[in-house]
């Protein structure tokens, strides 16, 4: 029968080894997952089209959200707009129904949240540009059934 010695500089050595090897791995798998503002305007552009018309609105109701711009954020709205908030589905059917419960459509989070997006942190897919984790999504929006012109609009909102 063999006898092991256990030596627990020699285990925490390999523990310590391991860790060590388990956060660059992790870090190299984030910054191989990190995408640029490049990255993310030539999504936009393979996926909707008129990235470059993305722009505008994007900066305009990251700013509005930031200041509580009731009547910007309306206007930047599709309608009927979606929203969840307090544990329930709204549909706004029009930017005078948002404007007037905004506070209760909107909250705080949300605000804060949107407010404070950077580009790069944008994530794209064939429903549109989801901000803030989710919060919000805007989309490129048909203006007639051959969708030969769109405009960019807030589509929906997740508090």
């Amino acid at each position: 029968m063999s006898h092991y010695a256990i030596c627990p500089e020699a285990s925490m050595s390999r523990l310590s080894a391991a860790l060590l090897l388990l956060g660059a791995i992790l870090l190299a798998g984030s910054s191989a997952l990190a995408q640029s503002d490049s990255d993310v305007y030539n999504r936009i552009e393979e996926l909707h089209g008129d990235a470059a018309g993305f722009d505008r609105p994007l900066r305009q109701l990251v700013r509005a959200m930031r200041s509580g711009e009731a009547e910007t954020i309306a206007g930047l709205a599709e309608y009927p707009l979606t929203v969840k908030a307090n544990g329930e589905s709204y549909d706004v059917e029009s930017a005078e129904d948002f404007i007037d419960n905004f506070d209760d459509l909107v909250k705080p989070e949300t605000r804060r949240a949107v407010g404070r997006q950077q580009y790069v942190d944008l994530f794209v897919n064939s429903d549109g540009v989801m901000l803030a984790g989710g919060a919000v999504w805007m989309g490129a929006v048909c203006e007639d059934n051959a969708c030969e012109a769109s405009h960019w609009a807030i589509i929906a909102i997740n508090n």
